[in-house]
Parts: structure tokens; C-alpha cells; sequence
């Protein structure tokens, strides 16, 4: 109840401020990638449970024939690697958004509807969900968040494993205490873009 009462002050408080940021980031990102700025994708939330995730698109509209999503063929390699260069898809002012965490400003409408967190492990996709072993769905017993443990301890610096076990120990020890710390180390973290890819 506490959590929820903190995650719906905090929407109220800036939503606001948040809703001119994304108009503005929107008409500049419509612009640069000649198309829609938003972007909806499914995702795995609290007890395994399917949502939509809103959010800014970063990354170039995919061109007939081309996968439009990042292909994980090899799940022990995306598990225990770093996120790597930047990805050639990505635009300029996508780019400049990541860094900023602009572009997850519209995950404000899913902690509205219940189907994510302020703070908590960040939603991942059901093709990676699907080749968890059985200690990494833990993550879901908790509600998928905006900001997160791993995210203020190294965001893309971090292998996959790394930050399951970052989510793992955030699920074992979280409090309204534990949120506000790390909301204030996410200031920190955008402030200076810290691991940002």
C-alpha cells in the first residue's frame, strides 16, 4: 500500500512536467525518424502477466524485410555480455533521449495503470522471458519499474546476468526506503549519463 501510494504521488507530481517533455521530444523525434515517435511493445510484468509498455521510439522505422526488433539468437551470449556499441539504428536525437531517459518518460501511463512501478526491475521481452532459467523469474514477483537497482549500478556497463542479480536482491529487500534511495541515485545517474547506450 505504501509503495503504491508513493508511485501515485510521484506520477501526480510529474506528470505534468513529463507531459511537455514528451510532446516536445515527440515533434523533434517525429522529425528525425520521418515517422511515428511512439513505440508499443509487449512486455512481462508482475506474475509473469503480458502488458503494453509505452514508450519514445529511438530507433529507425525497420524498411520492408528488415527484422524489426534486435534478434537474441544466442541467449547465453546476451546474458553474460555487456550491451556493447552503440546500436546503428539508433538516431540522434533517439540517442540523446536514451541518455536523458526521456524516451521512458511514457512508462508513466503503465505506473498509472497499475502495470508498472516507479522503481523496480525493468520489463523485459517474452522471447527473453521465455529462456529464463528458473531463479531469474523471481523478477516478476515484483512490479516491473521505470528506474531500478542495476540501472543506478551501471545501466548498458552491466551484463544481463549482472542485473538479474541486481533485480534478484532488489525483489529480497525492497521498502519505501530502499525506492527513494534509488530514485535519487537515478537523478544522479541521468544527470550525468552515467552507462547510457
Amino acid at each position: 500500500m505504501a509503495k503504491h501510494l508513493l508511485d501515485t504521488v510521484i506520477t501526480l507530481a510529474v506528470a505534468p512536467f513529463a507531459l511537455v517533455l514528451v510532446a516536445v521530444m515527440a515533434v523533434v523525434l517525429a522529425f528525425d525518424l520521418r515517422g511515428n515517435p511512439f513505440f508499443l511493445q509487449t512486455r512481462i510484468g508482475l506474475h509473469g502477466k503480458p502488458f503494453t509498455m509505452y514508450k519514445l521510439r529511438t530507433m529507425k522505422h525497420a524498411q520492408p524485410g528488415e527484422q524489426p526488433t534486435y534478434p537474441v539468437a544466442d541467449f547465453k551470449t546476451y546474458v553474460f555480455s555487456p550491451a556493447g556499441e552503440r546500436d546503428p539504428r539508433l538516431t540522434r536525437w533517439g540517442e540523446f533521449a536514451r541518455k536523458t531517459s526521456i524516451d521512458e518518460l511514457p512508462n508513466l501511463v503503465n505506473v498509472f495503470k497499475g502495470e508498472m512501478s516507479i522503481v523496480g526491475p525493468r520489463p523485459e521481452l517474452p522471447e527473453i522471458v521465455a529462456q529464463y532459467p528458473p531463479a531469474y523469474h523471481r523478477r516478476h514477483d515484483v512490479l516491473p519499474g521505470i528506474a531500478g537497482l542495476a540501472q543506478v549500478s551501471g545501466r548498458s556497463d552491466l551484463t544481463y546476468d549482472e542485473i538479474v542479480t541486481y533485480d534478484l536482491a532488489y525483489v529480497d529487500s525492497h521498502s519505501v526506503l530502499t525506492d527513494l534511495h534509488i530514485l535519487w541515485r537515478t537523478f544522479l545517474v541521468v544527470l550525468t549519463a552515467s552507462g547510457a547506450r
